[in-house]
């Protein structure tokens, strides 16, 4: 059984991220395999908040180079959560 702290593994912590908070919207980086509903209850399940929206996308590989060595950084999923209005997630609360 997968639970939402395997759902969620990361928040995203960014300038852009910051500036978003104030409107109600987080980043978090997510399981490759995980779908916006079960994004949705794993958020509403850790933070005890209400989600209004789930947007997801794919970060893709990029090419990265360390000298003569050549490799691709892993591929990504990105899941931009919009709470209701007046819910807050108090653990970003205390970083911005």
């Amino acid at each position: 059984m997968i639970t939402p702290q395997d759902i969620i593994l990361q928040p995203i912590v960014s300038e852009k991220s910051y500036d978003r908070m104030a409107d109600g919207i987080y980043y978090f980086k997510v399981r490759k395999d995980a779908n916006k509903i079960q994004i949705r209850e794993a958020v509403e399940e850790l933070f005890s908040v209400t989600v209004k929206s789930v947007r997801t996308s794919v970060v893709p590989s990029k090419p990265k180079r360390r000298g003569v060595y050549v490799g691709r950084t892993t591929e990504w999923k990105k899941a931009c959560v919009t709470l209701k209005e007046g819910d807050k997630i108090a653990f970003f609360e205390g970083i911005a």
